[in-house]
């Protein structure tokens, strides 16, 4: 089978960096990287807060529904990993979680031309699962 894959770009910001985003995303510090992502019909989306967001969704709509409930919830309660997923961002296009390798190489080299403190790290990801850790599984997802 010859797939096509699509990709996404995560960044980790600088945590002072990383509030800003979260809060006060026209912050004038935020400048160069709201230009690029503006460039790039791009948004972020903090991993702590998608996280969150899924856990609330899944408590509302029944946590059966949600087969990574209790990984997420027990991932956003951990002090480390909220602390790692506070700083890491994913970054959509076009509304788009995953993209065309040609959208993410592009937005992926202008984030690495881009001077800034705040941008800690840069990655490219692609869907193939051959290159990406599998959920892990639970029997019970009540996670009590």
């Amino acid at each position: 089978m010859n797939a096509t894959w699509q990709y996404q770009v995560r960044i980790k910001l600088a945590p002072e960096y990383a509030a800003m985003a979260r809060q006060q995303t026209s912050n004038e510090t935020l400048a160069a990287l709201n230009a690029v992502l503006a460039r790039h019909n791009a948004q972020l989306k903090c991993q702590y807060d998608a996280f969150a967001d899924y856990v609330a969704q899944a408590e509302r709509d029944g946590i059966e529904h949600y087969p990574l409930y209790r990984w997420t919830r027990e991932t956003i309660e951990n002090p480390a990993k909220k602390a790692k997923y506070l700083e890491a961002f994913t970054l959509y296009v076009n509304g788009e979680e995953v993209y065309e390798k040609a959208l993410a190489d592009a937005l992926e080299a202008d984030l690495h031309s881009l001077a800034s403190a705040a941008i800690v790290d840069i990655r490219k990801y692609d869907t193939n699962p051959a290159n990406n850790p599998q959920p892990p599984s639970y029997n019970n997802q009540s996670g009590s």
